[in-house]
């Protein structure tokens, strides 16, 4: 059984949980809230940051790149011609490049600071960082995600995918932003028709079933964030 330390609107933590669930591998899902700093969390990643992934008998994988390569080592030929990581060293550079644009600049431009103005500060003591939400980060937020979803319409309108001809690790990391951002109600579908139907593929796959059932307390998700045909 693996066991992942997430947080159902942590961006990076959703793509990995898309990931496991495309394998085939729902994992046991342990809520951390990093802000709180626990002790045992810190002894799995002094980072303290999510997702942790947990397996028996191999040391703790902190990170969601880290656990993406790690679940290619172990599992990846289990998918065949549907593995999310291309054989191929073009196509694995490509993926790559994708993730690293959503896990670390999607995330540092939108999601990130959508997740932490909008659910993240509602916990944290005023004292370290919480309270109400930063309204020039957040109009700041919303901008830039619509040329982050110019830059998806353009790459589909020239592959079947973000990263080539078949779903790979990009797709998902790409969507597990944005639905954290469609959570909350702050994705401009109407910016790029393209994008919209590409995310609509994504959403329609069964991995993406438990994300698309789960409501954060006192943080009701936007009308459209269920429904299929958006």
């Amino acid at each position: 059984m693996l066991t992942l330390f997430h947080h159902p609107i942590c961006p990076h933590s959703r793509f990995v949980r898309l990931a496991l669930e495309e394998y085939g591998l729902p994992p046991r899902l342990v809520e951390e809230r990093v802000w709180e700093r626990r002790e045992e969390f810190l002894q799995l990643n002094p980072a303290a940051t999510t997702p942790v992934l947990v397996e028996e008998g191999v040391p703790p994988v902190p990170g969601a790149a880290v656990i993406a390569e790690y679940l290619d080592e172990t599992r990846g030929l289990t998918l065949g011609e549907f593995r999310l990581l291309p054989v191929d060293l073009g196509g694995r550079i490509e993926v790559r490049r994708l993730m690293s644009w959503f896990n670390d600049k999607f995330f540092e431009e939108v999601s990130g600071a959508l997740a932490r103005e909008r659910v993240y500060k509602r916990y944290i003591p005023a004292a370290s960082g919480g309270g109400s939400p930063d309204m020039e980060t957040l109009r700041a937020a919303k901008s830039n995600i619509r040329y982050h979803l110019t830059y998806i319409g353009w790459l589909v309108r020239t592959r079947d995918w973000l990263a080539g001809d078949a779903l790979t690790y990009a797709d998902l990391a790409a969507a597990a932003h944005l639905s954290a951002a469609d959570y909350l109600g702050d994705v401009p579908w109407d910016e790029d028709e393209t994008a919209r139907n590409w995310y609509a593929r994504i959403k329609s796959r069964p991995s993406f079933r438990a994300l698309l059932d789960e409501t954060l307390p006192g943080v009701p998700p936007s009308p459209n964030y269920a429904n299929l045909d958006f």
